[in-house]
């Protein structure tokens, strides 16, 4: 059964949708303030998120980008503004589909469909679980798995994301300001010094790095943190 977050503020409107998704066997969840819908999407597993534009507390387009900078789960905008630009601000922002209210039902459960379709199409293409594989390590991203050969190794949400983090940006030195904001900002969190990546960092290092071995994520003097692609490391 495919899981879907509503996060509209028009609670009649929220109401009709969620009444027909169920009619069509999907569990639902409302919310009707952006903060809580964000944290809803970001802590929970869902397949597909349909989010209002215009929300109390966070608007959808700010929504939208924190949720992409951690996850894929597909996202249907509705909105009333039907402009041309609002529709490229709301896909650019990260929006896999955009529906201008009002619309038919039948619209909308036919692109949830079609959302829903691609992202197992992609999910495909990754592979089962999303598994990344790196020297001795397996990470099962939605498993929030990670393995050293058989054994495995315990960690928790924070040093999980920024493994995964590291790992999709192989030779790229990533900043402190840039972990901040990809891992602790974008799930709502305000973070004044830049020195909790660097014991977070460090907790990660005493996991997962072996003694006397080359450490996975290498510090670069003044400017961040860089893990190296096999193929590049000396």
């Amino acid at each position: 059964m495919s899981r879907v977050l509503i996060i509209e503020d028009e609670k009649n409107l929220s109401r009709f949708v969620e009444l027909e998704l169920q009619h069509e066997g999907y569990e639902t969840e409302v919310c009707s303030d952006g903060r809580v819908g964000l944290r809803q999407a970001l802590g929970e597993k869902w397949d597909a998120i349909m989010l209002d534009l215009m929300l109390p507390e966070l608007n959808g387009l700010e929504i939208c980008r924190r949720v992409r900078q951690v996850k894929d789960t597909p996202i249907i905008m509705m909105t009333a503004r039907d402009s041309v630009i609002d529709r490229v601000s709301g896909l650019d922002h990260g929006a896999d589909d955009y529906i201008v209210k009002p619309f038919a039902i039948e619209e909308l459960l036919a692109r949830l469909r079609a959302v829903l379709r691609r992202s197992s199409y992609k999910n495909l293409n990754h592979g089962p679980g999303h598994v990344i594989k790196y020297r001795d390590l397996t990470v099962e991203k939605d498993n929030r798995v990670v393995r050293r050969g058989d054994s495995i190794i315990e960690l928790t949400g924070r040093e999980f994301e920024l493994l995964v983090t590291f790992l999709e940006n192989l030779n790229i030195v990533l900043s402190r300001d840039y972990l901040i904001r990809k891992i602790w900002e974008s799930s709502g969190n305000t973070v004044n010094e830049t020195n909790v990546v660097d014991v977070y960092i460090r907790y990660l290092r005493n996991k997962i790095d072996r003694p006397n071995e080359l450490s996975y994520i290498q510090t670069v003097r003044g400017a961040g943190y860089l893990m190296k692609s096999q193929d590049t490391i000396d």
